[in-house]
């Protein structure tokens, strides 16, 4: 008896692992079978991002209709009206307009006279605010040109418009008509939205599209150039054809110079004003040099010389930068590296199982783990420190700068109040143009130097030089004049 028992337990006990086994296997199997059907689901939902509920078209202007098909992007670049800041750079405040750049550094001011920009020059702010902050400024207190819409608004339905549907032929008319009036217009029509949706994407495909005319005229003249372009390999392609037909990045550009050329179609040098369109001076290149040659070699319609303004003081016919991000890019590691504007200002973020770019462009500095670490392995509080210090030698470059165009406009109204006239100090005011426009370009570019370091800090050391050398040519003009009264 006591053995048939214990042969019955014996073999109960032998069925227990078996059945454990089992279980475990099917327990397996169900929660293999949960993960590929997640697997599939996710990849189902990558494929099919959005669900268009409405209709949008290259006229639709309202970025909030696109975001009823695109929600995330959207809600993304609704944040660009967020108060940011970094050491260097944007607004942080809670007030109506940001600071002013020339109440902080005056000479700012100083060298801007006889230029709107002495009247009122502030520290940027988010995109939401382009067109705003342009229609708010005290410049609006002296005649502007329509052109100044260009990059501040939604303006390619206006554009059509004055073209008789022909975009470029629109635009050419822009610099004759104030702005005040093309504004209006521009409201009268629906479209008074800062930069939206379809500056930048197709509204059928979604594809990114350059859609400024100055930029797609300026890069057709810069790839027609013998200027090197390392950082738009497709211009070089373009170069190695016949040239049939002009070279147009929304046929020619890859797709990562297209997350570069989408931001540079604002973010650049141009002249502005009502003498003639806007035109970014690419023709010889995009360094602080080529661009100089291009102006100087540009005529007036009353064929003088090209400038933007004469300064009040001393009446050096000046250059004024705008805001020559792209440029100063260009000359960078990043630019030859192959890193695109985008990967830095708007980086993929993970939202769900889809990979989106982030609309909420902004510093890298407020986004450094998306925006630098997948590159430099490094902590970071690493990263800080090193763009801190790049940002501040360039800023204290620019301050020494700002003594030394200073001085030399100092020393120029001594050598008039001497007797000396303008053709005695041509040198001297000629040294002013070149060191001021060397000033201002990196003064202008919103990065303090870090777009392209070196490149920065060459441009301020020949500011420096160029404007110590117009202070020595108007003293040494003043101390002859008073010998010559003397004698």
């Amino acid at each position: 008896m006591k053995s048939a028992s214990r042969r019955r337990a014996q073999r109960g006990l032998s069925k227990i692992p078996v059945l454990s086994a089992a279980a475990l296997a099917a327990i397996f199997a169900a929660g293999l079978a949960a993960l590929l059907v997640n697997i599939a689901e996710r990849k189902q939902e990558a494929k099919v991002t959005t669900t268009r509920l409405v209709e949008v078209t290259q006229d639709t202007t309202d970025p909030a209709k696109w975001g009823v098909n695109w929600p995330k992007q959207y809600d993304a670049y609704k944040l660009t009206a967020q108060p940011t800041r970094t050491r260097f750079g944007g607004h942080g405040g809670s007030e109506a307009l940001p600071q002013e750049k020339i109440d902080r550094d005056p000479w700012l001011k100083r060298m801007f006279l006889g230029y709107a920009f002495s009247i009122d020059y502030r520290d940027r702010r988010g995109h939401a605010y382009m067109l705003v902050d342009q229609e708010n400024t005290q410049r609006q207190t002296k005649p502007q040109t329509g052109s100044c819409l260009h990059c501040h608004g939604s303006v390619i339905p206006l554009y059509r418009e004055l073209g008789g549907g022909d975009v470029i032929k629109g635009f050419e008319t822009t610099y004759k008509i104030p702005y005040k009036e093309l504004n209006k217009k521009l409201h009268d029509m629906g479209h008074a939205q800062t930069v939206s949706c379809p500056d930048c994407h197709d509204a059928q495909t979604m594809k990114l599209i350059v859609t400024r005319p100055a930029f797609l005229i300026g890069i057709q003249k810069l790839a027609a150039s013998q200027a090197s372009t390392p950082f738009a390999p497709s211009i070089e392609r373009w170069r190695a054809t016949d040239k049939s037909r002009p070279y147009d990045p929304n046929a020619d550009a890859t797709r990562n110079e297209m997350r570069t050329f989408v931001c540079a179609q604002c973010h650049i040098e141009y002249y502005c004003s009502s003498a003639m369109p806007l035109t970014a001076p690419w023709g010889k290149g995009l360094n602080v040099d080529q661009i100089e040659m291009f102006w100087n070699e540009t005529k007036m319609p009353d064929g003088g010389r090209f400038f933007d303004y004469k300064h009040a003081e001393t009446g050096a016919p000046i250059l004024k930068a705008q805001h020559p991000e792209f440029e100063l890019w260009s000359q960078g590691v990043h630019a030859r590296s192959g890193v695109a504007c985008a990967d830095c200002h708007m980086p993929y973020a993970r939202d769900g199982a889809t990979k989106v770019s982030d609309h909420w462009v902004r510093s890298p500095l407020l986004n450094i783990s998306r925006a630098c670490q997948p590159c430099h392995r490094m902590s970071e509080d690493e990263i800080k420190t090193r763009v801190d210090l790049i940002q501040t030698r360039n800023n204290e470059l620019l301050q020494r700068g700002g003594v030394a165009i200073t001085a030399l406009m100092d020393a120029v109204l001594a050598a008039k109040q001497d007797g000396a006239s303008d053709a005695q100090l041509a040198p001297a005011l000629e040294l002013q143009r070149k060191a001021q426009w060397r000033l201002d370009f990196i003064a202008a570019e919103n990065s303090m130097g870090f777009h392209a370091p070196q490149e920065a800090a060459r441009a301020l050391a020949e500011a420096i030089d160029y404007a110590r050398q117009g202070e020595l040519a108007a003293l040494r003009r003043g101390a002859a004049k008073v010998a010559e009264a003397r004698n």
